[in-house]
């Protein structure tokens, strides 16, 4: 079970990354998967947010950055690498 801000997270990233998946890795803790790879992980650390992909970690305050802030960040990231 994940946490609320993760679920709510998800809830607002599925169906608009096509061809990703959501991976529950923890209570607090969500890989974002492509072609069977892992691409990004997302970590809720207490007051934060923590996304990692590759090897740098992107720390997001959870108070001032709603889950639908993050999840837009993140669906654009994701669709400017196509």
């Amino acid at each position: 079970m994940s946490t609320q801000y993760l679920s709510e997270l998800k809830t607002k990233l599925v169906g608009k990354l096509p061809g990703y998946r959501f991976v529950d890795k923890g209570s607090s803790l969500f890989s974002i998967m492509k072609d069977n790879q892992e691409v990004a992980v997302v970590r809720d650390a207490g007051d934060h947010v923590i996304v990692t992909i590759g090897s740098k970690d992107y720390k997001y305050d959870k108070w001032y950055t709603k889950p639908e802030h993050l999840a837009n960040v993140i669906i654009n990231y994701f669709t400017t690498l196509k």
